[in-house]
């Protein structure tokens, strides 16, 4: 937080006009009778400074400006999500399509997407079938996305992750 005109208390600051423009070392409250005169507000801009560097401006304005400059900044900001596709290692080739399909959907939106495999009762014992699901799963996805890691299983679930390309 910035402090203005009577908080600042430095015996001495370097003061900048509206412009940009050095006006030179001089004590806080001359500085803050010259602000006064312009009607403008007293503003220090760089405490760790010796001495404290203080702007001549228009606070009002200048908070109206770096709130309209941080909106702009969140709108064009992008959060990366991490999508998730479950499947079963009994999947037919319809639905591992349509998985396939959304998933670079995903992909071409710039999220990360984690695919998984889930095994039941017996289907644990033949864990190899679902680590060959995901590899091919992953070797369609190929042109868009890349594999994070291998498969790897926790617990009865067995998942990769697939991550888009950097465009070049």
């Amino acid at each position: 937080m910035h402090q203005l005109n009577e908080d600042i208390r430095d015996p001495e600051i370097r003061l900048i006009g509206t412009d940009g423009e050095q006006l030179g070392i001089m004590s806080a409250d001359a500085a803050l009778k010259l602000a006064e005169e312009q009607d403008l507000d007293l503003v220090k801009i760089s405490p760790q400074a010796n001495p404290p560097v203080c702007k001549l401006m228009d606070y009002g304005k200048f908070k109206f400006e770096q709130g309209k400059r941080e909106k702009e900044a969140k709108k064009n900001q992008h959060v990366v999500e991490i999508k998730e596709i479950r499947m079963s290692p009994g999947i037919d080739v319809g639905d591992f399509n349509t998985k396939l399909k959304n998933t670079q959907k995903f992909i071409s939106d710039g999220n990360r997407v984690k695919v998984s495999v889930r095994f039941r009762g017996r289907e644990m014992a033949h864990t190899e079938i679902g680590r060959d699901l995901l590899l091919r799963f992953a070797e369609q996805c190929a042109g868009v996305a890349s594999l994070d890691k291998d498969p790897k299983l926790e617990g009865r679930n067995m998942s990769i992750f697939l991550s888009p390309k950097p465009n070049k």
